[in-house]
């Protein structure tokens, strides 16, 4: 196993865990297998009782583990599935060794930070590095490790310490340092200045870390000079210095590393050069060439209650990104905080009041996403009457769609005191209520976590369509609260389709409008298995509706059309994304001119594989 270990510099926020993807992608164009490992210092034992204002959105894997955003980076840019154990943090390492201590394994000795918590350190990162998280079989080539946090943090000395001694332990040839910092430019001076990155290499070498490669975060690309100083104090050679400037999407990062040849840098180190090939990134290069080429836009409205910062909902914007670039639109996200559409907010700043319904107004799809609390939820429940009422394409996730049925109760059934019990536990009509199994005493890990199947009940949806016609798909849970089961055949009498159920045909899981153009809400998060090359069904459904494409994403009167879980492709002339069936399964754009070409057929194509094309 190699390994390669990205650490950062100077300040937070530098984009560290783009880098990481990035290198993980180009090394993977290179014939290569990839893993991942995310290592965050904090204590907390994961990231899932954590406020998003604080670290940004929790993402959620397969198995149910709530880790940081950045393992969500990691499994869209190189297509895996991780494990809970691929996220990394104190809390879990302190934890594992008292536990230790607890049985009596370390019976006579002094548990101490060093040798006993470094050494669960790099057991870990061993065990984990071995898990195949790629479908394949056996353990991948390399593994790319991100530390979180910036050198010299004082939470994340032990993780450098034991890091420091695992570089040793596995020699020369296996272990490759990235090290990320700033390369900031004064505005009186106008020069790209090198002592910060001078002071944070000279920091991290102190601690027993030399960094081989050096990837400078910067507004331009890095002068020659610049990079000739910075090899000359930080003691690493000039071709192994890597500018990583300010670009238009992120796409183009692992092409930058690819230009500057930091993955020759990276299989020298690591003694890989003849088992690798030349980067592979044609599908890279279309798809960043398309996103900047991008003119129509298509606008909408986000609805929630943490859209100060944008990354709370991360995976929220990247499957709307993956589904515009699809669809050949321009993606114009409007964020609207959902306490300013309240009657309260209109008395209180009239002005927040006018600007958020006239976003609102001119979306032409309106999103409502996950969240917990009652701030904003009335702001919500208009957003979703707004879109009902006046046949704007509308997809709630999670409390997205447990808003929609509250709103539905309110409002078409005429149920004004219906609620959930979270927001109300004494409403006498509980449209939404408590799972039997939460815990209402333990809030980390105790809701409805990580994949679970859905059934069908009816093939005639927009849902089931989207999503190829097949019986039952399996998404990403994280939630405490469902829709009342009793309630649901007077809310289907009342016209409110429940076309998607769990195993037991009594938790709710997928809600349609068949009057509406796109009213759909789900219980699950389809973000979290959004790729860029694949993205998620019901995000297409949304872009392509609020684009008016969605007869075009839907399956034919004869049936053609390709889909499964996690993408559909188009092939039609116009602004449609042009695909080309190739024997390997692998997907051709015939891009001409920045413009994508088909044949006009509309037919969607599925290879033996399952593979789209």
């Amino acid at each position: 196993m190699k390994y390669v270990l990205v650490t950062g510099g100077v300040v937070s926020g530098l984009g560290k865990g783009v880098t990481a993807s990035s290198i993980g992608v180009v090394l993977k164009a290179c014939g290569l297998r990839v893993t991942s490992i995310k290592i965050d210092p904090y204590l907390n034992t994961d990231a899932g009782t954590m406020s998003p204002f604080e670290h940004g959105e929790v993402f959620v894997l397969d198995d149910g583990g709530e880790v940081d955003l950045d393992l969500g980076n990691y499994e869209r840019f190189l297509d895996l599935k991780l494990t809970r154990d691929n996220n990394i943090t104190t809390g879990k390492i302190y934890q594992s060794v008292i536990n230790k201590e607890r049985k009596g394994d370390y019976l006579g000795k002094t548990v101490q930070v060093v040798p006993h918590i470094t050494d669960a350190i790099q057991e870990w990162i061993e065990r984990v590095a071995m898990i195949p998280v790629d479908g394949l079989e056996g353990p991948a080539d390399v593994c790319v490790i991100e530390l979180g946090g910036t050198i010299g943090d004082i939470e994340s000395m032990p993780f450098i310490e034991a890091l420091g001694q695992f570089s040793y332990r596995v020699g020369p040839g296996n272990f490759c340092l990235v090290h990320v910092s700033l390369v900031p430019v004064l505005n009186v001076v106008g020069e790209q200045k090198t002592k910060p990155t001078q002071h944070s290499v000279r920091g991290l070498r102190g601690l027993g870390l030399t960094p081989n490669i050096l990837a400078c975060r910067s507004a331009k690309v890095l002068d020659d000079n610049v990079k000739q100083k910075l090899s000359q104090f930080c003691h690493v050679p000039v071709a192994n210095i890597v500018a990583l400037h300010d670009v238009s999407n992120i796409w183009h990062i692992p092409l930058l590393l690819r230009d500057q040849k930091a993955h020759v840098a990276i299989l020298k180190t690591l003694d890989l050069q003849s088992v690798a090939r030349e980067p592979m990134l044609q599908e890279w290069t279309e798809r960043a060439q398309i996103f900047d080429t991008l003119e129509n836009p298509v606008r909408i409205a986000m609805v929630g209650k943490y859209t100060g910062l944008s990354d709370s909902y991360l995976s929220v914007l990247k499957a709307l990104l993956h589904a515009s670039v699809a669809c050949r639109r321009k993606l114009v996200v409007d964020w609207v905080a959902s306490t300013d559409l309240e009657e309260s907010t209109a008395i209180e700043a009239p002005e927040a009041y006018e600007k958020a319904w006239d976003l609102l107004r001119g979306a032409d799809g309106v999103l409502v996403p996950g969240g917990f609390g009652d701030r904003g939820v009335q702001g919500k429940i208009r957003a979703a009457k707004y879109a009902r009422e006046n046949n704007v394409p509308y997809l709630g996730i999670c409390l997205g769609m447990q808003i929609a049925v509250i709103e539905f109760a309110q409002s078409v059934m005429n149920l004004m005191e219906a609620n959930s019990t979270e927001f109300e536990p004494d409403t006498k009509t509980p449209c939404v209520i408590f799972m039997p199994e939460g815990s209402k005493t333990h809030m980390g890990a105790t809701m409805r976590l990580g994949s679970r199947r859905t059934y069908f009940t009816t093939a005639d949806c927009k849902s089931a369509k989207l999503y190829g016609n097949v019986n039952h798909v399996d998404e990403r849970h994280r939630h405490r609260y469902e829709v009342n089961p009793d309630m649901v055949p007077q809310f289907e009498r009342a016209g409110l389709q429940f076309v998607g159920r769990d195993e037991t045909g009594k938790r709710m899981e997928i809600i349609e409008l068949p009057s509406h153009p796109f009213f759909v809400g789900v219980q699950f998060h389809p973000e979290f298995k959004s790729r860029p090359a694949k993205p998620s069904v019901l995000f297409l459904g949304l872009v392509a509706a609020a684009s008016k494409q969605l007869d075009t994403v839907l399956p034919n009167a004869n049936g053609n059309h390709v889909a499964n879980n996690n993408h559909i492709t188009r092939q039609h002339s116009a602004n449609g994304c042009a695909m080309k069936p190739l024997q390997n399964g692998h997907v051709k754009k015939i891009i001409s001119n920045g413009v994508a070409n088909g044949n006009g057929n509309g037919k969607y194509y599925m290879n033996g594989n399952g593979v789209h094309n």
